[in-house]
Parts: C-alpha cells; sequence; structure tokens
C-alpha cells in the first residue's frame, strides 16, 4: 500500500498504458481520478475499480476543459498529490515531409501543449503544499528515434526535455518530475506505430528488444508506483526507460 493517503490524476487513463497505471495505484490505496477523452470507458474501468476511483472526461489539449478537471478533483479531494501525464497520440509511419498539418497539430497538442495546461493547472497548488509528483510518459522513440516517425518522436523528445527543465524548476518547491520511457505495448496505439499490426511486423520489432517482449500496462504500473511513491523520494529529472533493453 505504498500510495494509502495520495490522490492522483491520470490522463488516458481508461485504456492501455493508463490503465495498468490506474490499476496499480489503486491496488497500492491511492484514489485515482481516470480522465480521458473517452468518458464511458473512463466510467466503466471506475466502476470496476470501486470507491477508489473517479471518471473525469477531458480533452488534454484544451485548457478549459483541463482546467475544469482541475476544478474537479479540487472539489473532489482538496488537493492533488500525483499528476501522470498518458494521454499520447501518434500519426501513422509516414515520411516526414507528408504528414498533414492536423496530424501534426495533434501530435502536438495532445502530447506536448498537455504538459503545459495541466502543470498551468495544477503546479500552483503542488507549490503551495510543498510536495507533488509528476509523472510524464514519453518512449524510447524520444531517446531512439526511428524513421518515418518523425514528428511523434520529436513530441517524446520535447516530453523528457520539458521533463528536466520542470525537476530543476520545481525541486526547491518540492516538487518532483519523472519520465517513464516505454518500448512499444500492447495498447491501442501500437497497429499505428507498426503501420500495420501483423505476425511479420511484431516479429521484426521485437527481434529489436533484447528481452524480446512488449512492455505490458503492469510494466508500466510498477514503475509509475515506484517513482510516483516516497520510496523514490530522491529521484527527480530522470526519464527511466521501460524497455527490455531497446534503447542499448
Amino acid at each position: 500500500m505504498r500510495l494509502t493517503g495520495k490522490t492522483a490524476i491520470v490522463t488516458g487513463g481508461a485504456s492501455g498504458f493508463g490503465a495498468g497505471i490506474v490499476r496499480k495505484f489503486t491496488a497500492e490505496g491511492c484514489r485515482v481520478m481516470i480522465a480521458d477523452i473517452n468518458g464511458p470507458a473512463a466510467k466503466d474501468l471506475a466502476d470496476q475499480m470501486g470507491d477508489h476511483a473517479v471518471a473525469q472526461e477531458v480533452d488534454v489539449a484544451d485548457g478549459a476543459s483541463v482546467n475544469a478537471m482541475a476544478t474537479a478533483a479540487a472539489s473532489l479531494w482538496g488537493h492533488v498529490d500525483i499528476l501522470v501525464n498518458n494521454a499520447g497520440v501518434t500519426h501513422l509511419p509516414t515520411p516526414m515531409e507528408d504528414v498533414s498539418e492536423e496530424d501534426f497539430d495533434r501530435v502536438t497538442g495532445v502530447n506536448m501543449k498537455s504538459v503545459y495546461l495541466t502543470a498551468r493547472a495544477l503546479v500552483g497548488g503542488m507549490k503551495s503544499a510543498g510536495k507533488g509528483a509528476i509523472l510524464n510518459i514519453a518512449s524510447t522513440a524520444g531517446l531512439s528515434p526511428r524513421p518515418n516517425l518523425n514528428w511523434y518522436n520529436a513530441s517524446k523528445g520535447w516530453m523528457i526535455t520539458a521533463t528536466k527543465t520542470m525537476a530543476v524548476e520545481l525541486a526547491p518547491s518540492g516538487v518532483r518530475v519523472n519520465a517513464l520511457c516505454p518500448v512499444a505495448g500492447e495498447t491501442p496505439l501500437l497497429k499505428s506505430f507498426l503501420g500495420e499490426d501483423t505476425p511479420e511486423m511484431r516479429a521484426k520489432f521485437l527481434a529489436t528488444i533484447p528481452l524480446g517482449r512488449f512492455s505490458t500496462p503492469q510494466d508500466m504500473g510498477n514503475a509509475a508506483c515506484f517513482l510516483c511513491s516516497d520510496e523514490a523520494s530522491m529521484i527527480t529529472g530522470t526519464a527511466m526507460e521501460v524497455d527490455g533493453g531497446r534503447c542499448i
């Protein structure tokens, strides 16, 4: 019960890595807001988690929607101890010059602008409390970019740099900021990363991972729980690879 008494917002928490984080956090005693653009899916998961979870529909790329999420959390708990910026999207594997402006704006809005918007809405409360933990879900794509995912790669590299600069600025206020860098996993985004989800494409990708398997929501939940718990009180500004050795 490493998170007993703590409160957390997990964006993109209704599926994939986010749902794995939600399940781990609630199992460890945390009260969690499952914030997702898919409101019904968030409610379904919250119902499964019982009294420790609540659903909140949010568009993380929209300032008013993020502010409403923060207000709802404040009304519910009075404070937010943990923020997990997990919501993310990608464009399909495409030569960089052929990615549409609409797709580019969507990737930067969800993967980058959201970190600014949630910080604007929630960091002030954490600074006032003199404590807090922020976890940004980046990617191995931000460390070891692959061709044809250029603007997605760039957004995750941005998130890693944002994590480090946030950590430096917020450390004197007692707020820690870290990132996780997973390799592709069994999530709704897998098909988008691979271009097509076939046994051949999976085998080709798995051959690049020394441990020979994809990341799982459980892997992410375990790593996130540690970094957001008091056990990691001396860790800030790190980008932890959860990738089976992919980046070696």
